[in-house]
């Protein structure tokens, strides 16, 4: 029997493709394990080179740049020089070679993660890790330059972080090799434009001192979570370049200290003479830094809060008070938003059971509702998987962050700790399509099954079964006939329904309301194609969720009477009988009745801290909040709600570091700065609050601020002059208003009749800060007794 591992002569690949399939053999001599990334210069693979009998890496250099014979010269004479440095902190390089037309370069395998990654992932790395790995490079860059090499496109993604923690710089040697001058040259970037010093973006030579540049960027990077230059080009970050001075960045993370940020900005000095002259310079001075930094520094923190004569001096009332009242008024609406946000889950294994993440399919003839069909494939088999209960399976939401990653599969499957990868692609048009389905051991990067699978269109559903059977079978697992029962089922005999519904799946992700109008009458039209299409009602009735329609609740019922089991529909109506019922109880029956069917769905479990927020229990509250967070660490909508349940909880620091980093997430959320405003109030860091906001705007709630500066001097004309504009602000929004303006009895006349209206907002009655003073009043607890928040 032929090894899987260890192809036939036949399938030994001779070819100037640089897209090489896991398994086949390259150069006579390399066995393709997995495709590790790629950038400028080429695809980079993990082989194993049989002669040597050891895995390496392997770079394909793309045909554009290797066709000219003098750059290939200089990237063998590069490569002598490389290959003299022998160092810790760097990682050897090998040789170059040539097969078919096709140039390629091996190097070290270094198993680990890249630190561009690690940034992404953690947002900001603490200031002791930063100045540690920092250390690491200038090592490395120190014995490089005593060999006369310069790296010359030093970036964050080519520092690998070892298993033990050690930084490794990668791709010495070649950068230096590319033909040309400046940024681009005959169409190929020649570096990266945001790690690139002035004189190399002027096409002028780099020596040392450009390594040192760029160095200065990682740092920055690092600290701050972002680069010092971005722009929509290479031009325009080039410009930026040599013309822009670089943030200030303890302006991104005042955390940051003071010698540390000196550190960074002379390493990015425009002029090559005015930076550090050596890597050594660089060590030293991190290693001062380090001694001086207090046993806090490596967490991230604020900048003390200005005092109140501070305050006094330099901030005037009316320039203050804008946002303050803005965040007041709509801060409740926030945390209430209607629109359930899909996420991406993960989760600790569960013991006991395999692991497996069924990754993004790739789309391979795209057209109209191509990638849609291609998604709820992929989501159709982790499903099956979900439910047999068989395996912890890895979120949907939180694999979808790789669907267009430039990481290889088994990467990807150790990123996410799983032992099995399931891959796959699908062509469809002209009435046919053909799956093409892999499942790797993460660990050891073996295939332990692959299959074509073609058809019909009309056929299209029985992917989803039989690829979820043939796992189960190739992992050796024994299924009773309900479990078999669980594969064989299909949504809907109806293909075409399920082309309706997975098109409506795609608008509805957009969250536009357009888009989601759009996605309600795709997913009308798959249930008039098959009216017992449980997943088309779920989708609906998530679709009418975000437009605040009651007609969701009998679209969610309607979903459950056909499959009780749809995790995605007791949210949904957990979340309708918490806003449209006021129905606590029920709503937490249904929210934990969903995460039982799914634990790692995060919608429930944000959903569920929402409710717990409302009814005052923190701690649990806390706990649902940063799981969801954990299982999907990108949505905006999660975290902020995150540092509002801080808030609320009085942990007013945690609130503020958190609503920080949502900022930076999406600095145009305005949500997120009404919800740090509230947190600035109650730590009265009032200069923090005026950089929020823009100074021109000229909104509604502006004109309520001008209201309450002028009640400093004469309450009862501000209330006149409110009254007289206050426009269509109803309900707990004007109670809100009447509270900062002191009006007793205006705040209980409007709560009653934002009770009355059943204003959702009332949901946060019982926590909302602005109402603290009123608690010991009988109306107030009256209120809070006729809807059960007491």
């Amino acid at each position: 029997m032929k090894d899987p591992k260890h192809p036939a002569d036949t399938e030994t690949l001779e070819t100037t493709t640089d897209e090489l399939a896991r398994g086949t053999v390259f150069a006579g001599r390399y066995e393709i394990i997995e495709e590790l990334g790629g950038g400028g210069m080429g695809k980079v693979y993990r082989v194993d080179d049989r002669k040597l009998k050891q895995e390496i890496a392997v770079k394909l250099i793309k045909p554009e740049i290797a066709k000219d014979k003098e750059t290939v010269e200089r990237f063998r004479n590069e490569l002598k020089s490389a290959r003299m440095i022998a160092h810790k902190n760097v990682c050897r390089m090998f040789d170059m070679g040539e097969s078919k037309e096709t140039h390629f370069i091996t190097m070290e395998y270094v198993r680990g993660e890249d630190l561009k990654s690690m940034i992404r992932m953690s947002g900001q790395l603490g200031t002791g890790t930063a100045i540690s790995i920092a250390r690491q490079i200038c090592e490395g860059l120190s014995e490089a330059h005593r060999h006369g090499v310069v790296h010359r496109d030093l970036k964050s993604s080519n520092i690998m972080i070892d298993k033990a923690g050690t930084a490794r710089i990668m791709d010495f040697g070649i950068a230096r090799s590319l033909k040309g001058k400046g940024i681009t040259g005959a169409g190929v970037i020649i570096g990266t434009p945001e790690y690139m010093s002035p004189e190399q973006v002027e096409g002028k030579e780099a020596d040392q001192r450009s390594d040192i540049y760029s160095l200065g960027i990682i740092l920055y990077e690092m600290l701050t979570g972002r680069v010092p230059f971005e722009g929509d080009t290479p031009f325009t970050v080039g410009v930026k370049q040599k013309s822009e001075p670089p943030p200030d960045p303890a302006s991104l993370n005042p955390g940051i200290p003071d010698a540390l940020g000196a550190l960074i900005l002379k390493c990015l000095e425009k002029d090559k003479g005015r930076r550090y002259q050596s890597a050594d310079e660089i060590k030293a001075e991190l290693e001062r830094v380090k001694e001086g930094l207090p046993a806090t520094a490596t967490t991230l923190s604020a900048k003390k809060a200005p005092t109140s004569k501070e305050i006094t001096v330099t901030v005037s009332l009316k320039k203050w008070v804008v946002p303050v009242v803005a965040a007041a008024v709509l801060i409740a609406a926030g945390i209430g938003i209607r629109q359930l946000v899909l996420s991406k889950s993960g989760g600790p294994p569960i013991a006991g059971k395999p692991t497996i993440a069924v990754l993004p399919f790739e789309d391979r003839n795209p057209q109209e509702g191509s990638a849609d069909l291609c998604r709820e494939t992929m989501i159709g088999i982790y499903d099956k998987l979900t439910r047999l209960g068989k395996f912890d399976v890895k979120s949907r939401f939180l694999v979808k962050e790789y669907e267009n990653s430039d990481k290889g599969p088994l990467a990807i499957g150790r990123e996410l700790g799983v032992s099995y990868v399931l891959v796959g692609s699908m062509y469809i048009g002209g009435g046919k399509f053909s799956a093409n389905v892999e499942l790797l051991n993460a660990g050891d990067g073996s295939r332990v099954w692959n299959r074509t699978i073609p058809g019909k269109f009309g056929d299209i559903l029985s992917v989803q079964g039989e690829v979820a059977e043939e796992i189960v079978a190739r992992l050796n697992m024994e299924l009773s006939p309900e479990e078999k029962d669980v594969l064989q089922q299909r949504p809907t005999e109806s293909s075409e329904a399920f082309r309706k519904y997975a098109i409506g799946r795609g608008f509805y992700a957009k969250r536009t309301p357009k888009d989601v109008r759009m996605a309600v009458e795709y997913f009308e039209q798959a249930i008039g194609l098959d009216p017992d299409y449980a997943l088309a009602y779920s989708g609906l009735a998530d679709a009418y969720s975000s437009l605040d329609d009651a007609r969701a609740r009998d679209a969610a019922s309607r979903a459950l009477a056909l499959d009780d089991k749809l995790a995605e529909a007791h949210t949904s109506l957990a979340n309708i009988k918490l806003g449209f019922d006021w129905d606590w109880e029920g709503a937490e029956l249904g929210f934990k009745r969903a995460l039982a069917l799914d634990p790692n769905y995060a919608i429930a479990r944000h959903w569920h801290g929402r409710l717990l927020t409302m009814l005052g229990r923190y701690d649990e509250a806390i706990a649902e909040m940063e799981r969801a967070r954990e299982l999907d660490p990108t949505d905006v909508t999660i975290n902020r709600n995150l540092g509002l349940t801080y808030l609320y909880a009085g942990q007013v620091d945690r609130a503020v570091g958190q609503l920080l980093e949502t900022l930076k997430m999406d600095p145009d959320f305005p949500l997120t700065k009404q919800s740090l405003t509230l947190a600035y109030i109650r730590k009265s860091m009032l200069r923090e609050i005026l950089e929020l906001y823009d100074h021109d705007d000229t909104s509604q709630m502006v004109q309520l601020a001008h209201v309450l500066e002028l009640a400093r001097q004469d309450r009862e004309k501000a209330v006149e002059v409110f009254e007289e504009y206050r426009g269509d602000l109803v309900g707990f929004n004007i109670a809100v208003a009447y509270a900062l303006l002191g009006e007793r009895e205006k705040v209980f006349s409007n709560l009653e009749r934002a009770y009355e209206d059943h204003d959702w907002n009332m949901e946060f009655l019982k926590v909302f800060p602005i109402f603290e003073e009123y608690h010991s009043d009988p109306r107030f607890q009256a209120l809070l007794k006729k809807m059960q928040l007491d």
